[in-house]
């Protein structure tokens, strides 16, 4: 099962008082016209701010200033009634947050797919059409893939057979197997390319081996990329006011579980493909 990530209740409990308890938080006096204000004249006092359930901070009615936290911050225009500037709710905040964490799990998922894919363009002594899908074809001055413009069968375990749909891109689809570095002849009888796939010998598969623990530390390397390019979204959260320094620590943790998940689940493939090619 997937990690969960941590809820921003935190939020609510600090930031929010109890609902039905709407009240202005604080007042400040306000002069009109540029001028100083008259000491006999009764000071503009205008109660800005009150507390709605479902604000994670403060938000002013009267577009005067702004508040974060418990910082006022003054609008750039102090003579301009009915603005209403509202900051982000606890709501907005969990949107933001849940865009984060399924970009996270979506980045993740492909990781693990173009490792299992790599794993597959490697050959293990049994034909196999996924070893050609990373074979490119120069195609009327395009590079496109095998699969696109051929289809790929296996008429029994020790061979491919290559029928392109075009006759005329042949030439090209034997050219590029024989770039490759599976190691494979064509036999070209001009209608289909046939691959015979031989065994492997002790000595290539120790190589084959060592490739697919590559492969398999450049999905890790990726993961941990992903959890990075995570971390400082939530960072620029927390540098914006929009979760505390607890909600990223328990977010961070939450994010090293998922990473840990999905690390064991490239082990796991990584550990299959070893077995695959030490069996043949």
């Amino acid at each position: 099962m997937a990690t969960s990530f941590s809820p921003a209740t935190p939020l609510r409990s600090i930031l929010q008082p109890k609902q039905n308890a709407l009240q202005s938080v604080f007042s400040f006096r306000e002069s009109y016209g540029g001028g100083p204000v008259c000491a006999k004249c009764q000071p503009n006092r205008v109660n800005v701010c009150s507390w709605g359930s479902s604000a994670s901070y403060v938000s002013l009615q009267d577009g005067t200033a702004k508040l974060s936290g418990t910082r006022v911050l003054p609008m750039p225009s102090l003579q301009k009634r009915g603005r209403i500037v509202r900051a982000a709710t606890i709501e907005e905040i969990e949107a933001e947050k849940s865009l984060i964490e399924k970009d996270v799990k979506a980045r993740m998922e492909k990781t693990i797919g173009t490792v299992l894919s790599n794993f597959n363009s490697i050959r293990t002594g049994r034909s196999n059409p996924a070893m050609l899908d990373k074979i490119e074809v120069e195609y009327y001055g395009s590079p496109v893939s095998l699969k696109s413009i051929a289809q790929i069968s296996t008429p029994d375990a020790s061979s491919l057979l290559v029928q392109p749909y075009d006759k005329s891109s042949l030439k090209a689809i034997e050219k590029a197997i024989v770039s490759s570095d599976l190691g494979l002849t064509p036999n070209n009888d001009g209608d289909v390319i046939r691959l015979n796939v031989p065994q492997l010998t002790s000595e290539r598969k120790k190589e084959l081996t060592k490739v697919v623990a590559k492969q398999a530390e450049d999905g890790k390397v990726a993961l941990r990329n992903i959890r990075r390019d995570a971390l400082k979204a939530y960072e620029k959260l927390e540098k914006d006011k929009k979760l505390s320094e607890d909600n990223v620590k328990d977010l961070s943790s939450d994010l090293q579980k998922l990473t840990d998940e999905y690390i064991k689940k490239i082990e796991a493939v990584l550990k299959q493909k070893e077995k695959e090619l030490l069996k043949v």
